[in-house]
């Protein structure tokens, strides 16, 4: 792909999943400077973002989990086939300087939730559906449920003291300044999620869609990826 001498500049909307934000608010920039396009970078939950497709928002470039973008594929609203560009896994933090708790385990994982004063995490998003799974299978949902508090990015909290724990993909925890990640869960517990790329079949630029589709996966923007706490692919 041959990134310099656009013929001509075009507005671009990507609608970008919370994982790969930190990303592609580095990534983003780097392709205009090499193409001269501009990129309206739109951040929400994957599933808001399908809320969007699926109501006819305009856009040109859709981030999002893997299920969710064969989903729309299916439904004519993404032209096929989907792109992989990351995986993430779900981690936790603590304030930086604080005591780490050991959570190499399940039951570690248990104890230090049950020990928190409050636990942060982004309800209703990717990570959060999949820590609620976590507190299932630990048997713990009532417990935590009833101090956790919803926010994202989650390790905010604490950092401002208003909780112990953090839990939210790694991407978004390392994000935050003043935050000490602990890291992802352990292997019986560890939640994986595949995000892709798709150009939107309604979109008023596809040709450009493409072209970033194909940036974000190059070796330079892959290792960018990498650095943001992804796996590339």
């Amino acid at each position: 792909m041959v990134l310099a001498g656009a013929a001509f500049a075009a507005d671009v909307t990507v609608l970008c999943t919370q994982a790969l934000r930190t990303s592609l608010l580095e990534l983003a920039p780097r392709f205009e400077a090499a193409t001269g396009h501009r990129v309206n970078l739109v951040v929400a939950p994957s599933g808001q973002l399908v809320k969007k497709v699926q109501a006819g928002e305009t856009a040109d470039l859709l981030i999002a989990n893997a299920e969710n973008i064969d989903a729309l594929i299916a439904a004519g609203k993404v032209t096929g086939p989907r792109s992989q560009i990351a995986r993430a896994q779900v981690g936790l933090s603590i304030k930086a300087g604080q005591k780490r708790p050991d959570i190499s385990t399940p039951d570690g994982v248990r104890r230090a939730l049950l020990d928190a004063r409050a636990v942060a995490y982004s309800a209703g998003g990717l990570s959060g559906n999949a820590f609620e799974n976590v507190l299932t299978k630990l048997g713990i949902a009532e417990e935590v449920k009833a101090k956790a508090k919803n926010a994202s990015p989650a390790a905010r909290l604490v950092v401002s003291g208003e909780a112990d724990l953090a839990v939210q993909q790694i991407s978004e925890l390392i994000a935050v300044e003043g935050a000490e990640l602990l890291g992802p869960l352990p292997g019986e517990l560890d939640q994986v999620t595949q995000f892709s790329m798709g150009v939107l079949s309604d979109g008023k630029q596809k040709e450009v869609a493409r072209a970033m589709l194909d940036y974000l996966r190059t070796p330079d923007a892959q290792a960018v990826i990498k650095a943001k706490g992804l796996t590339p692919g």
